[in-house]
């Protein structure tokens, strides 16, 4: 059809696929930019970061999810700027126009302006940084083989900032590798000496949730063996020695920055569109403040509701409702129908601490332990895009389960070529 209105999206991450997805063939064209060339599935980074499953698991080409929609353009590029006054995104590949711009761009680590941290860190918001965390982790046990009595200190603890689910998910896989998997692969390493500390800000792990999920979730991971800082943060790191806010400096070459998000900007759009940690500001239909025809989805959006005055929580399920939502509404615009006011319904939360032990937080209920485990297993499982996936990730789980190993602790660096 000649007259489909073009559609440009930003992002491919849970609400940029569902909104394609969703939107309608034969009333509009597509064009996803994206700085790499699959969805990733972030709730499960930690378990490539940990050996526990490869990445191609919970990545999935973009050129495959949509190879069945004609009406879908893919570009690999970053976006520069955006002109709302000539409807165009600028990238490093060119420039784009549009009837619609859809921003589903997600988030990117806080370090809260501590550039020394950020350099320094390892991060967990991509399938490539988990794959880089794999690997340095992997290459420091190698290391503690030959290092001196000095340098090994800083090569067994491993530090996590930030006691959210992504902090306490890591700690207790790390923790578990420690007793099942370590003293086999390594005979000659003492791993009692290997500490798995978190550092977290605020008086509880997984603040967010429960009672129920503070109590238990530091019930897990102190039975596991994991250390727990509450109420501090780090102040400094310089790749070797951790400075927390009370003073006491931790030596160690581990240190996982898991402690906050900020949203992605783009130059071009007002400043006055940007809410708290840089989310920008939407109406209930996800409509940009102050533009006509520029949306926001998932957790770059900044939605006030009845239910939710401070805005949304940025979770996957919110992600893909809003996206779904304003598909339907973008298309009762070209056919002048009634817009659908978007209200998220909770669903709950839920957080694994490691074989057998999680905790999870419905409205209706809250419980801990293996039904929360399994609980946990199935809600993931079928929220992987493809059969295949959800059939490979199973059997690796279930392997894991009866074994309590896993084969899959490969050390994969690029050789630098020579110029």
């Amino acid at each position: 059809m000649e007259n489909r209105k073009n559609v440009i999206v930003i992002g491919g991450g849970f609400a940029g696929v569902q909104f394609i997805e969703n939107l309608d063939e034969k009333l509009f064209n597509v064009t996803l930019l994206d700085k790499i060339n699959h969805h990733q599935f972030q709730p499960l980074f930690y378990q490539v970061a940990t050996s526990q499953l490869e990445p191609s698991s919970i990545s999935f080409p973009f050129r495959k999810i949509f190879q069945n929609k004609k009406n879908v353009q893919i570009r690999l590029t970053e976006v520069t700027a955006i002109n709302p006054e000539t409807n165009t995104v600028h990238s490093t590949i060119g420039d784009f126009t549009y009837d619609y711009l859809v921003i589903a761009a997600g988030c990117k680590t806080n370090f809260f302006g501590n550039k020394v941290i950020e350099e320094n860190a390892f991060t967990l918001k991509s399938t490539s940084d988990s794959i880089e965390l794999r690997n340095h982790i992997l290459i420091n046990f190698e290391k503690i083989i030959y290092a001196s009595k000095e340098e090994q200190e800083a090569l067994y603890n491993i530090v996590i900032v930030g006691g959210g689910p992504t902090g306490v998910e890591l700690a207790g896989a790390f923790a578990e590798i420690q007793k099942h998997i370590l003293p086999k692969d390594y005979p000659g390493i003492d791993f009692s000496r290997l500490k798995i500390i978190i550092i977290e800000g605020s008086p509880n792990t997984l603040n967010s949730m429960s009672d129920l999920a503070h109590t238990a979730s530091r019930m897990y991971l102190e039975k596991l063996g994991v250390e727990i800082h509450t109420q501090l943060v780090v102040k400094d790191y310089d790749g070797k020695r951790a400075v927390l806010s009370d003073g006491k400096i931790i030596p160690t070459s581990n240190l996982i920055w898991a402690a906050g998000v900020t949203s992605n900007t783009f130059e071009g759009l007002d400043a006055s569109v940007y809410a708290h940690s840089n989310r920008m500001k939407v109406d209930r239909t996800n409509l940009v403040q102050g533009y006509k025809n520029v949306y926001a989805v998932g957790d770059i959006a900044y939605m006030e509701t009845p239910k939710y005055p401070k805005g949304h929580p940025q979770l996957a399920n919110v992600a893909t409702n809003q996206a779904k939502t304003l598909a339907k509404n973008l298309k009762a615009i070209q056919t002048k129908k009634e817009l659908k006011e978007f209200e998220y319904k909770d669903l709950g939360s839920m957080a694994t601490i490691g074989k057998n032990k999680a905790v999870v937080d419905l409205p209706f209920i809250k419980f801990k332990g293996i039904l929360a485990w399994f609980t946990w297993m199935f809600v993931h499982l079928m929220l992987i895009l493809s059969v295949k996936n959800k059939l490979i990730i199973f059997i690796n789980w279930a392997w894991a389960y009866f074994t309590k190993d896993t084969s899959l602790r490969l050390i994969l660096t690029q050789k630098k070529k020579n110029m």
